[in-house]
């Protein structure tokens, strides 16, 4: 289980993580949560109102007060551009995480650079492992996750609904990757 909390902002070379805040409305919602191409694979339906991205700010002030975790936003460290988000959601000893960006952060290694500090975090504050779940055309996410340690464990067939790509359910890879510490093994074992 959970050790301590997550810390709720983390600083990496570029990047600056913290959890969302009422004042973020505005800019999560213009940046990437109601655009049609960055939220296309994503499990949650686009925001088409600013009062979803209130919603969205809600829930995750209450996955923080509930489990120690939640959603991160990311911010460029240089110039404080919201460029995305991030996060870990609690699932016994371990979480499932995942990344979103504005599309004019793509192709510039911060979703690597995010999921890397949370793999940082899980393991810090004692989770078993990490999930994270990814539509089998999503090409640019799967090197993401495959670069970041993540291996491939399971793929279902037509078991999510993704509301932004279809009304039907899509197929969906599972990754994971384990983050036991792991033990020095003894003298000829």
């Amino acid at each position: 289980m959970l050790q301590r909390a997550a810390p709720v902002a983390i600083e990496t070379d570029r990047l600056l993580l913290r959890q969302p805040s009422s004042a973020d409305a505005p800019e999560i919602f213009s940046r990437y949560a109601s655009d049609p191409d960055v939220t296309r694979y994503l499990s949650f339906r686009r925001h088409e109102s600013l009062a979803d991205t209130h919603l969205f700010v809600d829930f995750s002030r209450m996955e923080w007060a509930a489990n120690g975790c939640g959603p991160y936003l990311v911010r460029a460290r240089d110039s404080g551009v919201l460029l995305g988000g991030t996060g870990l959601s609690l699932q016994g000893d371990e979480a499932e995480t995942g990344y979103v960006f504005a599309r004019d952060a793509w192709g510039r290694g911060y979703a690597t650079e995010a999921l890397t500090a949370m793999v940082e975090v899980g393991r810090a504050v004692g989770l078993r492992g990490l999930v994270a779940r990814c539509h089998p055309d999503h090409q640019v996410s799967i090197h993401v996750l495959e670069k970041c340690g993540f291996a491939l464990e399971l793929r279902s067939n037509a078991c999510l609904l993704l509301p932004n790509l279809s009304s039907d359910k899509q197929d969906l890879l599972v990754y994971t990757i384990s983050l036991a510490r792991r033990t020095p093994s003894s003298p000829g074992g």
